[in-house]
């Protein structure tokens, strides 16, 4: 820092010189640890510590003075996290319910889990004591190649029971005790879906990612349910191994990993053209991707709700074609009010050269044996403020039951008003979820330039491993930083006028005035 001053000091004594003055100032570096410096601190704090130079002390002191410069420098960047057995998504079609998905580990010593990842719903959930749950044998499923697990809180070092009396309890009403197990049971949107159990503690296991950043294992303490029953398409094979609900809520690991101070109140889901991806917490995004702001829902920020003002095919944007919808992970499919879902797919049924071939639950497919055989037009969603959201590939391909390929449009109606935005029109861009500035930002992008060159991230923690305990009620916010807006450099004048010289010396000797003051306050390097 003390280099920092005296560097603005010098440079705005060069600033004001008169190039055609053969003008020349100096000004003497001290080192921090010089006898210079010892005497001057002497006399102002009397008997001062100094090490002998070139001594094991001297050398020590001045690489604990770098490793405190280097965490100033980028101590106050963002810190990514990923789960600890890697960032990637993964998706299995058909088998798993058209879902992403990706290895976490819980609890001590750890477990993994296979978890559909839902930006639709707040609560972490595994099977656990199990009632009712989907089979967790691999065999049942032909793209696994390990077992799925079964939660056991009592197997866990790290598990704590959450009782009636927590914050984060929403059933606590229903409760005769406030001592007892927090139940929970949460329905979704699929038709009789839902998931019931007990709230548990327990440590997730994150790695923090990052160019400054050696990988080292972060231990985050999350509310995980412990799913003893579940229904609908929880048991034929959506989700068999539990739910990482990303939402607003409280609950939500997002929210509890910011609460915790661990990540910027953000979140990142990237998918590319082969349908993996990656989830990054605390990624929020590049600076010149596009954004729209969230929308409140009964007054409340609780979902992830966006603003469509048209909907366009090829070149048109088509009229009264305006509505809101819900960001959802979760939801395979995008779903659109119907009397604007009647809008787009004649629009584009017209504009698609192929013979249609309707199938069950799909009413837009079409014969072809490559997608490049089909004229296939654009398709893009506006947001507010003009921000384009190009659609890379509104079609998936699927093969009927006398084995022809189609290709059929991944869009449906809803009898909603509100209509929802899936994981299908979400492929071949980085969607960040930025919570704290309430907003959904995107770029394209090939889901590996997450981790690169582009973003500076935290130093490493001192710490292989930082238990971290759940957060109080209170938030906890890291201050953010702010850029300096750059200097802009004009063109001097060739010939300087009598005035300006004057005026440039005055100032020069204001400015030795304050490299004097500076010395004098102890600004030393």
């Amino acid at each position: 820092m003390a280099a920092a001053r005296f560097a603005v000091i010098l440079l705005m004594a060069s600033l004001f010189v008169d190039t055609s003055v053969a003008v020349t100032y100096t000004s003497k570096l001290i080192h921090r640890f010089s006898d210079e410096a010892k005497s001057f601190w002497a006399s102002r704090n009397g008997n001062v510590s100094w090490p002998k130079q070139r001594s094991v002390d001297f050398f020590r002191r001045l690489l604990s003075s770098d490793a405190k410069r280097q965490k100033l420098k980028i101590g106050s960047q963002n810190k990514l996290l990923v789960p600890s057995e890697g960032s990637e998504t993964l998706f299995y079609g058909n088998d798993l319910g058209w879902l992403h998905y990706t290895w976490i580990d819980i609890g001590t010593p750890n477990v993994s889990f296979l978890v559909a990842l839902d930006a639709g719903s707040d609560l972490l959930w595994v099977p656990c004591d199990c009632i009712q749950c989907a089979p967790l044998s691999s065999t049942y499923y032909n793209m696994l190649d390990r077992d799925l697990s079964e939660y056991i809180p009592l197997v866990s070092n790290t598990s704590k029971r959450i009782s009636c009396s927590h914050h984060l309890c929403e059933l606590s009403p229903t409760c005769k005790s406030p001592k007892e197990p927090c139940p929970y049971n949460v329905d979704y949107y699929s038709e009789n879906t839902s998931s019931s159990g007990f709230l548990f503690e327990d440590e997730l296991q994150l790695a923090s990612v990052g160019d400054y950043v050696s990988q080292s294992l972060v231990q985050a303490s999350v509310i995980i349910g412990c799913g003893r029953k579940q229904s609908g398409s929880y048991l034929d094979g959506a989700a068999p191994d539990g739910i990482m609900g990303l939402g607003l809520g409280d609950i939500s690991v997002p929210s509890l990993l910011a609460k915790a101070a661990l990540i910027q109140n953000s979140f990142s889901l990237c998918i590319d053209e082969t349908y993996s991806g990656r989830i990054v917490f605390g990624d929020q995004g590049l600076t010149t991707q596009q954004s729209t702001l969230f929308l409140p829902l009964q007054g409340k920020y609780i979902t992830y709700l966006v603003e469509v003002t048209h909907y366009c095919i090829g070149s048109s944007c088509l009229k009264q074609t305006g509505f809101q919808a819900l960001v959802d992970s979760g939801t395979s499919f995008t779903y659109l009010p119907h009397e604007i879902y009647e809008k787009v797919v004649l629009e584009f049924d017209k504009r698609v050269d192929a013979r249609k071939a309707g199938l069950e639950g799909f009413p837009y497919c079409y014969e072809a044996s490559s997608q490049d055989l089909l004229n296939i037009p654009s398709m893009e969603l506006i947001f507010a403020m003009n921000q384009s959201f190009v659609i890379e590939n509104p079609m998936f391909q699927i093969t009927d039951n006398q084995e022809a390929t189609l290709l059929c449009l991944g869009i449906h109606p809803t009898d909603e008003v509100i209509g929802i935005i899936g994981q299908n029109l979400m492929t071949g861009y980085r969607m960040v979820f930025d919570r704290e500035n309430l907003k959904l930002g995107w770029s394209h992008s090939n889901c590996q330039d997450i981790g690169d060159s582009k973003r500076m991230h935290l130093a490493p923690p001192p710490n292989d491993i930082l238990p971290n305990p759940l957060p109080t009620n209170e938030q906890q916010n890291d201050p953010s930083t702010h850029g300096v807006a750059p200097a802009v450099a004009e063109r001097a004048p060739s010939k300087p006028s009598r005035s300006n010289a004057l005026t440039r010396s005055w100032l020069c000797s204001v400015c030795l005035l304050l490299l004097l003051l500076s010395l004098h306050c102890g600004y030393l390097l």
